[in-house]
């Protein structure tokens, strides 16, 4: 049968199909190329592109923003430049208040109805009211109202908080030793003197009637007048001066 001139013979036709759809092939470069060949490779550079393109598009929006300029640049001090100098125009340096006051610390002996009777430093320009908050706070039987909390403390004074009933010393919040030196006219009871009271013993100074009296707070009242040789700086001297004058 006569073929049409111009026409691909059916052979011809397979012949081509092989050609340009991939098959076996031995080698894994024949089998690539073969695969160029079919899918065409205007095509695959377009695909190829698009992935790319795809891929930066997804970094672009999953990745982290930068910070902005002025958020990681460290911020200058703006008080150096108009902080004022000293001596300029008579002003001085806007420092604390108590800069031109006493830097000296004041001791004192809080004594009586406190929750932890003892000697405190305190600020200086301290008050009455800061000791006995500084000792813990007057106990419920406290008689605050003889008490002038808001007298200024000064070094070495004693702060004494009175149960009802009880006396206040008149030299309370003023610095001990300044009691008179004379003898006491009656015995002074160990178990309810202050150290005012015990400074005007013969043999017996400002220390030792605060140990006498921190004794006391620490290790209860005294049971005979014999006890005060448990207290430092009381041996038997002293306190063959002082038995006459004391009571328990």
């Amino acid at each position: 049968m006569a073929v049409p001139s111009g026409e691909p013979l059916e052979d011809d036709v397979d012949a081509d199909r092989q050609l340009r759809r991939p098959g076996a092939a031995p080698h894994w470069a024949q089998q690539a190329r073969a695969w160029v060949i079919w899918f065409g490779a205007s095509r695959l550079v377009a695909t190829s592109l698009a992935v790319v393109a795809i891929t930066i598009g997804g970094w672009w929006l999953v990745r982290s923003p930068r910070p902005p300029t002025e958020a990681a640049l460290p911020y200058a001090s703006t008080t150096s430049s108009s902080a004022p100098a000293p001596g300029r125009d008579g002003a001085t340096p806007s420092s604390s208040p108590t800069a031109a006051t006493s830097t000296d610390d004041v001791t004192v002996h809080v004594a009586g109805a406190v929750a932890r009777p003892g000697v405190y430093t305190l600020p200086p320009g301290s008050l009455v009211n800061d000791a006995i908050v500084r000792a813990g706070g007057a106990t419920r039987r406290a008689n605050l109202d003889v008490v002038n909390l808001a007298a200024a403390l000064a070094d070495g004074s004693q702060v004494f908080v009175p149960e009802p009933g009880e006396a206040v010393p008149a030299a309370s919040g003023v610095p001990a030793g300044s009691a008179p030196t004379t003898g006491p006219v009656e015995p002074v009871d160990l178990n309810s003197a202050t150290v005012e009271q015990l400074d005007t013993l013969p043999g017996v100074g400002p220390a030792t009637a605060a140990a006498i009296v921190l004794h006391r707070e620490q290790s209860g009242p005294f049971a005979t007048v014999d006890d005060l040789e448990a207290v430092p700086g009381i041996g038997p001297a002293k306190l063959a001066a002082v038995r006459e004058l004391v009571s328990v």
